[in-house]
């Protein structure tokens, strides 16, 4: 629904620019700018079939007999006991059973993953796809206690040597108490004045150790060199070194001095990431120094520190996922992408990181495209909320990624950020910042990129530089 703005001329600049958050979130602007997102290549997917129930898919090891195994879990994450209860209660329980879907056998292995205090010694394990569904009367519209029927003691039993959640799908009731994402990639756009093309970014390096001041400088050079998007690191908090309050100060002076004589205002994604309390003090002052963007390492502050930051948030909510390893990097336990994304797109965050192609990590490419892609699925049935989220590319990232990132991904809407890829262009900032965004521009044309180098000295002196 359009909202009217503030109608008195004396309005402050504040109220003003309030406003235009406002606009951002809730699509106020003109329709051109979606008829711009469809022709760029959008990745919105269409919805799904409603249901009532929460499911959730794994994939199980086990050296007993997949299908026990997975009963075995679904009475520990619903009404499961090791003693047997009486009739009545065995009936009343019934109602709140988790169910076992499916269980499909797929090829095992003749040691098991993971240590297991039941078996010694190396024994085969076999291997399943299984799915449990859940009644929503169980866990009501919570998201820690959700986590908790999906991830919880399931990962601890003994006849488990491993298990990893694969995908989750949610009831509809949870749309109705969680709003998700606030802004999403249409009024990220928006905020940035970024209608096409990824919004090109950059990391404030070193992580820690500037003043407030020397930040403001470095951020004085990236505005002056076009960047579309800067962020704090997420070691970047609010240490002695660098105070919250100072650093903001500072930092969006020289952005709204750029924004006053250019036009152009880029999105700073200041890190709030503490205590419920300091978290919604720092936001509140990003807001009042006409910020756009506030950063949180959600494994840091968790689902409900999250959602509890969406309630109150006037602002586009960049999910930092470090930690996002300890969850993942074993094959055989924790999270896939696809199911973790969900849990924090429902909790609001705007934008999330996904890592990047040839990154500095362990991550394999495809997985890295495959959790942009997720990012843009419906959490819902149609005719709700599509919850979608803008996904962040970053590690290691320079032009050279530009064309493989947009051919396996389709779009450009993204935030491609480069800290190395940008600074350290033999050429300046300004030069990075050109080189990435003529990469990008080639890759939507269809062009090779060393074609396009031929007629840019900065595109050319970046594939010098870092493709060696």
């Amino acid at each position: 629904m359009r909202r009217s703005g503030p109608q008195c001329p004396q309005a402050s600049l504040t109220q003003r620019f309030q406003h235009s958050l406002l606009r951002a979130s809730t699509g106020a602007a003109s329709t051109n700018w979606s008829d711009d997102m469809t022709k760029s290549g959008s990745i919105l997917s269409s919805g799904k079939a409603p249901d009532t129930r929460l499911r959730a898919r794994y994939w199980l090891e086990t050296p007993a007999d997949p299908r026990k195994v997975a009963e075995t879990i679904a009475g520990e994450q619903s009404t499961g006991t090791f003693v047997r209860l009486a009739p009545e209660a065995e009936a009343q329980a019934a109602r709140c059973d988790a169910v076992v879907e499916s269980v499909q056998e797929v090829e095992g292995a003749p040691h098991a993953s993971l240590p297991t205090a039941r078996r010694a010694g190396d024994v085969p394990v076999r291997r399943a796809l299984i799915e449990l569904s859940w009644s929503e009367e169980n866990f009501g519209w919570s998201l820690p206690n959700l986590m908790a029927t999906v991830a919880g003691n399931l990962f601890e039993l003994r006849d488990v040597t491993g298990l990893r959640l694969l995908t989750l799908d949610l009831p509809d009731g949870y749309a109705a108490r969680y709003p998700g994402p606030q802004f999403g990639v249409t009024g990220t756009r928006r905020l940035a004045g970024v209608r096409a093309g990824p919004l090109v970014g950059t990391i404030i390096k070193p992580s820690v150790g500037l003043s407030p001041e020397q930040t403001a400088a470095m951020v004085a050079t990236l505005c002056e060199g076009g960047i579309d998007f800067i962020k704090d690191d997420e070691l970047q908090a609010d240490g002695p070194h660098c105070p919250f309050e100072a650093r903001v100060h500072a930092v969006m002076r020289v952005v709204n001095d750029h924004a006053a004589r250019t036009g152009r205002k880029p999105m700073v994604a200041f890190n709030i990431t503490d205590d419920l309390d300091a978290m919604r003090r720092h936001h509140d002052t990003v807001l009042a120094h006409e910020g756009t963007c506030v950063m949180v390492s959600v494994n840091s502050i968790g689902l409900a520190g999250l959602a509890y930051l969406r309630r109150h948030c006037a602002l586009p909510i960049h999910a930092h996922r470090n930690g996002w390893g300890y969850l993942s990097r074993h094959p055989a336990l924790g999270f896939d992408y696809a199911a973790w994304q969900v849990l924090w797109r429902l909790a609001g965050a705007d934008h999330m990181h996904v890592n990047g192609l040839r990154n500095k990590f362990s991550e394999p490419d495809e997985s890295v495209i495959a959790s942009a892609r997720a990012l843009a699925e419906p959490l819902f049935s149609d005719g709700l909320p599509g919850y979608e989220a803008m996904p962040v590319f970053s590690s290691g990232q320079w032009a050279g990624q530009a064309a493989d990132t947009y051919r396996a991904l389709g779009s450009d809407d993204l935030i491609y950020t480069c800290g190395g890829g940008i600074v350290a262009h033999p050429g300046g900032i300004a030069a990075g910042v050109e080189s990435v965004r003529a990469a990008w521009q080639a890759a939507a044309r269809g062009q090779a990129v060393q074609e396009a180098a031929v007629g840019n000295a900065a595109l050319r002196q970046a594939l010098d530089f870092f493709g060696k």
